[in-house]
């Protein structure tokens, strides 16, 4: 009883990346850097397609959902993470771990379904041009990102009353730099069985069901690509394309291997390692992948710095 009430007052102790100050120093350094890039790049691609008329097509709406997703998202997790580096040990809170792991969860289930609804708007674009304008009209462009929101808060508010309506009684130590309210179970005093059985299933749903959405959409979206005969077309589908494919496979991958693979014992440290891919590295990619393979987000760039130098 002492210890859950130590639990209870005092909140968890995240043991972050390493107990080794040189090592924390730059870490903080590193990740101070990536935050304030991953911020400006993404704000970058949002101005833009605030700005440039010719951005203003359903793609770049996404886009824009996309890039706010991470801004949002890097904000939650990372300024605490880096104040835990500074400090050397990161304390957090019941209800603070609630906060943050509950709109972690949010953003990622979110992204999950945006990343979806990008690749659908793809494959209409290309295999059904012809119904495309009517299918993505400014109200429905609008209510399939408002929907990926809803779901998104729905499934996080699941994962929040499930977990903690369970008793806590220690070690409330938690082997990562952030509070993902998955691992939270492992300190649990109770049978945690069922709890671990419909979040899995959650899991699933939100993960494999728009994952394999994205694969047949792009399995038509190639299928189509074959039989154009001009090369130009291919090629530009195939620059419009690669970029969402490129960051599916790095959102995907790693959140796949967190919450769909079993886990092995043995490593402790994977989950926090693989954390930072789709953490820190992936919204900072995002932008560049856009950008770097995206001639439309490259003439903006252009015109913006055209316009300012006149």
């Amino acid at each position: 009883m002492g210890a859950e009430n130590f639990t209870s007052e005092t909140g968890f102790i995240l043991l972050g990346l390493t107990s080794h100050q040189n090592q924390r120093i730059v870490l903080f350094v590193v990740f101070l850097i990536m935050y304030l890039l991953t911020v400006l790049g993404n704000l970058l691609i949002i101005i833009l397609v605030h700005l440039d008329a010719q951005l203003h097509t359903p793609m770049y709406f996404f886009l824009s959902h996309l890039a706010i997703l991470d801004i949002v998202y890097v904000t939650n997790d990372l300024p605490p993470a880096l104040a835990h580096f500074l400090a050397g040990k990161g304390v957090v809170s019941s209800i603070g771990c609630m906060v943050q792991g509950g709109s972690a969860l949010i953003l990622a289930c979110t992204e999950c379904l945006l990343l979806c609804v990008m690749a659908y708007d793809r494959y209409l674009a290309i295999c059904n041009p012809l119904r495309y304008a009517s299918a993505m009209n400014r109200k429905n462009q609008h209510l399939l990102a408002i929907s990926c929101w809803i779901i998104g808060c729905l499934v996080s508010l699941v994962n929040i009353v499930l977990i903690f309506r369970h008793s806590f009684c220690g070690p409330n130590h938690i082997n990562h730099f952030i509070c993902e309210l998955r691992f939270l179970l492992a300190l649990a005093c109770d049978d945690v069985n069922r709890t671990r059985d419909i979040l899995n299933g959650l899991s699933v749903v939100v993960v494999l069901v728009p994952f394999s959405v994205i694969i047949c959409s792009y399995c038509c979206i190639l299928h189509s690509i074959f039989q154009m005969q001009s090369v130009a077309r291919r090629y530009k589908v195939f620059s419009t394309c690669g970029s969402h494919l490129v960051v599916v496979t790095l959102f995907y991958g790693t959140i796949i291997s967190i919450y769909i693979t079993p886990h092995s014992s043995s490593s402790p440290d994977k989950n926090k390692k693989v954390a930072i891919l789709y953490i820190v590295v992936t919204p900072l990619l995002n932008p560049i992948i856009y950008t770097l393979r995206n001639k439309d987000i490259q003439q903006g760039c252009d015109q913006g710095v055209e316009k300012k130098e006149l």
